[in-house]
């Protein structure tokens, strides 16, 4: 029995087996709200969002830089990804990145901002008197290093500084991902691994330094031949809560035009206790091309009574 037959076969009871193990840890971890720098598992993409979040196994475009850093050694030319993201409540955040071939082929570095924004607060004393506002703002500087080593396998390393500013406090952080790619001969699979935010901090905003949102992530993804459809899934163990499965996927309705949906059950966590929205967890979206140098993609996610999301991402080369 051929390989492809193999995965065919066990996939779809491999999507079974994951979706019950997650069902089943479905209590809150005691972990949860534990970490620093939180505002790191904000995803940027609204490309990738819209399908779930399911895309360290996939990572072919500009994302990757936040995905899997594996994934940026594919492009042969200069290539750029800027996001912008209306968060629940006042909250916004940004994402800018720039991916570059060193050598043909083979090398490739990547470098991005991203920011995330609280809004104003009302900061008041002890007998509740107003003071007047105050606000925050998280704010990640990063590189990342891409080496292709066959038309199989690619490998990446990340390095992140991160600063957090809340009132008159601040903290620091180092981080690193680690990712590695494996695509098939014509890339009809893909299937990634990353260690996600690996690191620790330098100042904490209080007497005790906190570890960070620490997570191993594992996907893959597959093109249906004949069909203009690929279909994505990633596992997601962090240190701080549940495992949590995505699953994604994007269809070419009439190229340029692409749509997408995806679930992630890490939505779940935005639901209040005896909510009756079960909508959480869910990403739709869309995107198009304009003649061939850039994507716009747009994604809607709802947090149940958090609020709705939502993502722009323009990205492309030159």
């Amino acid at each position: 029995m051929n390989k492809n037959i193999l995965f065919r076969f066990y996939t779809p009871w491999l999507f079974i087996f994951l979706f019950a193990a997650v069902q089943i840890n479905a209590e809150i971890n005691s972990n949860a709200g534990t970490s620093a720098f939180p505002f790191l598992k904000i995803e940027p993409s609204a490309r990738a969002v819209a399908m779930g979040g399911a895309f360290t196994g996939l990572a072919d475009d500009e994302s990757a830089l936040y995905y899997n850093p594996a994934g940026i050694a594919q492009f042969e030319t200069k290539r750029y990804i800027a996001t912008y993201h209306n968060y629940f409540a006042d909250m916004q955040s940004g994402f800018l990145g720039f991916v570059k071939p060193l050598t043909p082929e083979k090398t490739f570095l990547g470098i991005y901002l991203t920011y995330l924004n609280y809004g104003d607060f009302t900061e008041t004393d002890n007998s509740g008197n107003e003071l007047g506002t105050f606000s925050g703002s998280d704010l990640v500087v990063a590189g990342t290093f891409a080496y292709k080593h066959t038309y199989n396998w690619r490998f990446g390393l990340t390095g992140k500084l991160i600063y957090e500013k809340v009132h008159d406090y601040s903290a620091t952080g180092l981080a690193f991902d680690i990712g590695a790619k494996y695509s098939s001969d014509r890339e009809y699979y893909t299937a990634g691994l990353m260690v996600q935010n690996l690191g620790f901090q330098m100042t904490a905003l209080g007497d005790e330094k906190e570890s960070l949102p620490l997570s191993i992530r594992a996907g893959g993804s597959a093109r249906l031949k004949g069909l203009p459809l690929l279909l994505t899934s990633d596992i997601i163990l962090p240190t701080d809560n549940d495992m949590a499965l995505a699953i994604g996927g994007e269809y070419a309705v009439a190229k340029p035009f692409f749509i997408r949906a995806g679930w992630n059950t890490f939505g779940s966590n935005y639901q209040a206790a005896n909510s009756d929205d079960n909508w959480a967890g869910l990403g739709l979206g869309f995107g198009f091309d304009v003649k061939d140098k850039m994507q716009i993609s747009y994604a809607f996610t709802p947090a149940a009574e958090l609020g709705d999301s939502h993502r722009i991402t323009l990205s492309g080369g030159f």
